[in-house]
């Protein structure tokens, strides 16, 4: 019986990227990469689509690219969302424990996200809900610690953490990959695909932020107690750097590109001058993070720290001023439990978490042993709330 094969597709401003994986024969080792394929993204601006026919082109061509890797025919995929268009929006819900006779079921769990979901509904004009993540029950007012399922009280509530994005960019980006001829299995916003195979479940227990360095957008991931907690993605990304370096020396973008990556062009710009301009953006945008750390009161409390991933991660000073900015533990991110072997960088992870998160659904649906096939996040995602799928 052949193997089945899952599909991630991460559409970004500058490429896209698809990672065609199967399941190892071993369940213990990680998922084998089959095939990989990229392509340069037309069509888009800050993660969303402003020329569908051109972003399905772009898919294709990635697509077609990974599938003659792989040889494999991929027909349905994951996509990962990003974009400045997400967001998040926070609510509870609360409901009697009267018709299950005040004991804790799933269904009255079920009816409490519900709730949750339906009180947010007035900040949801033009927003599609992504993710419902639950970040604490109470029975009674009492904090619920580990599984609520079971006890008894007379009433649950849940605060939930709600991500969404707006309905016409999860919508163009559906469509364009379906009109590539694959079928959309689930969407998944990309910095929490990300970290499926970028963080450790001891980091998200302690606590960390996940920063994601794109051409055009700068997206975190803030997780504790193995759960997220908060995402936000700012407009701004490693491209304001180059455009930067363009416009203060006067040089073709090019040029200006492969001198922010540190390559030697013969240029006569004086090197110290640019990397004060390559430092000065990078604490822009880590400064952005402070703020946003402030505001949900974690600034300088994640003992796992920062780690960061993304292109732009490839900076030479980039884990330095993330460091001293925020005032945090810093390291730049790798896809973890892979062979050196392998051929993916962190710049991949959206697309080979998204085949992990597929992988993991199957496995839940088939095993009651939840633990073995996945962490404790997706066992509380999956057994707490609806599924991710929008």
């Amino acid at each position: 019986m052949a193997r089945k094969v899952y599909c991630g597709i991460d559409i970004g401003t500058y490429h896209v990227k698809v990672v065609i994986a199967a399941p190892a024969e071993n369940p213990d080792l990680p998922m084998q990469i089959l095939g990989t394929g990229t392509a340069t993204s037309r069509g888009m601006r800050h993660g969303y689509i402003i020329d569908r026919n051109e972003a399905t082109r772009s898919v294709k061509e990635a697509l077609a690219r990974a599938s003659s890797a792989a040889r494999v025919q991929v027909r349905s995929a994951r996509v990962g969302l990003g974009g400045v268009g997400i967001d998040e929006i926070r609510s509870t819900g609360d409901v009697t424990l009267t018709p299950s006779g005040g004991v804790v079921t799933q269904q009255q769990i079920d009816r409490a996200t519900r709730e949750s979901e339906k009180r947010a509904s007035p900040k949801l004009s033009n927003r599609t809900i992504v993710h419902t993540i639950p970040i604490e029950y109470r029975v009674d007012g009492q904090k619920v610690f580990g599984q609520s399922i079971g006890m008894q009280g007379t009433k649950l509530a849940v605060d939930t953490l709600l991500i969404t994005m707006l309905t016409q960019h999860h919508d163009d980006l559906v469509e364009a990959v379906e009109a590539a001829g694959v079928e959309v299995e689930g969407v998944m916003v990309s910095p929490l695909a990300a970290s499926l195979v970028t963080l450790t479940k001891a980091q998200k227990t302690a606590g960390v932020c996940l920063a994601n360095i794109g051409a055009e957008t700068l997206s975190i991931i803030v997780f504790e107690d193995d759960m997220p907690i908060s995402i936000k993605v700012f407009p701004m990304g490693s491209s304001d750097i180059t455009n930067t370096i363009a416009l203060s020396f006067q040089i073709p973008l090019p040029e200006a590109e492969q001198m922010k990556r540190g390559a030697v062009t013969g240029s006569e710009v004086p090197i110290r001058r640019m990397d004060t301009i390559v430092q000065q953006r990078l604490k822009e945008m880590f400064k952005l993070v402070a703020a946003h750390l402030k505001a949900i009161g974690r600034a300088q409390l994640l003992p796992a720290g920062i780690v960061i991933t993304g292109g732009g991660s490839g900076m030479a000073s980039t884990q330095e001023i993330a460091k001293a900015i925020l005032k945090l533990p810093s390291q730049v991110g790798q896809i973890g439990h892979l062979p050196r072997t392998a051929s993916v960088d962190a710049t991949w992870a959206v697309a080979y978490g998204l085949c992990k998160w597929a992988y993991g659904e199957d496995m839940i649906e088939k095993s009651s042993s939840i633990g073995e096939a996945f962490s404790g996040f997706w066992d509380s995602i999956k057994r707490g709330f609806r599924s991710l799928l929008p």
